[in-house]
């Protein structure tokens, strides 16, 4: 396939090297001023791909989108012109909300959404470590990207394991819920996701878990309290080593994803009439280390 990964950072870095290692054209997608980008993934060749050439875009039958929930908009808007309507477009962020604004402008396209556990780093532009083995779902977000469930065989020759998901709200949903209670406390705090295992943060932890249960329900998403905290445990628990996204992003003064996390969770509360107090207050913490740098 044609595949243009827009946003090479390290999970679109890792995707674009695995897809082009398992045969696809794969070209990238940034804010560079090139039009090569060369890329080693781990100790394996370095490989040289196309870099902001608008012809990938025309050709392309599937655009990765991995920039951050924030960059979404930015990022889809001036390119979707170049885009055959026959093109997959598929999102792979942390957070939920980030494409809704753009449900007009991507409609008549097949749209999947994603979510992975895979863990990457990039010390720098042109290096991407593989830092985690992890699974990928992947799920329809309209009626045509219900007919891409082919997509699932081309991603997992590429980087398995990958499933499709028949719910993917439910999945994604999950994976908000695991971010609302590692990301936040972990960027606040600058602690590794191991930490969150200590006694000093239980109660915030079961707090945040208990108010997002709430609203999940309310958006009747299932989900038991004693079930998610147990999920949340265990990613704390295998990614003990693990500096979060957001810690990462409040280190380097970076903006963070926080109004598509826990931001989304308050939005969706106050729907619903639901007080966050504990949730309201991490946001705030965030949105101030964004402000004061």
């Amino acid at each position: 396939m044609n595949i243009v990964v827009v946003g090479p950072g390290a999970i679109g870095s890792l995707w674009a090297y695995k897809l082009a290692q398992a045969g696809h054209n794969v070209a990238v997608w940034g804010t560079q001023t090139t039009q090569q980008w060369q890329l080693a993934l781990d100790n394996q060749p370095v490989i040289e791909l196309c870099y902001n050439q608008v012809q990938t875009l025309i050709e392309a039958d599937l655009i990765l989108v991995t920039v951050k929930a924030w960059q979404v908009s930015t990022a889809i808007k001036p390119i979707v012109k170049y885009i055959n309507n026959d093109a997959i477009l598929l999102f792979m962020h942390n957070g939920m909300g980030a494409i809704d604004n753009l449900a007009p402008l991507i409609s008549d396209y097949p749209v999947l959404l994603a979510t992975t556990t895979h863990g990457a780093l990039k010390p720098d532009n042109h290096q991407v470590k593989h830092t985690g083995l992890g699974h990928t779902e992947i799920g329809a977000y309209n009626s045509l990207g219900q007919q891409c469930t082919f997509v699932v065989d081309v991603l997992n020759h590429a980087l398995p394991t990958v499933a499709w998901s028949s719910n993917i709200v439910l999945a994604l949903w999950n994976k908000l819920a695991i971010n609302c209670a590692i990301n936040p406390l972990t960027a606040i705090h600058q602690c590794l996701n191991g930490d969150l295992a200590k006694a000093q943060y239980r109660t915030i932890v079961n707090t945040i878990i208990e108010e997002v249960v709430t609203v999940m329900n309310a958006e009747r998403v299932a989900v038991s309290q004693e079930q998610l905290s147990k999920t949340v445990q265990n990613v704390i628990s295998a990614t003990a080593a693990n500096k979060s996204s957001m810690y990462q992003d409040v280190f380097y003064q970076r903006q963070t994803e926080i109004d598509f996390i826990t931001g989304y969770v308050i939005h969706k509360a106050q729907q619903h009439g639901i007080p966050v107090p504990a949730n309201t207050e991490l946001y705030n913490q965030i949105k101030t280390l964004e402000q004061n740098g």
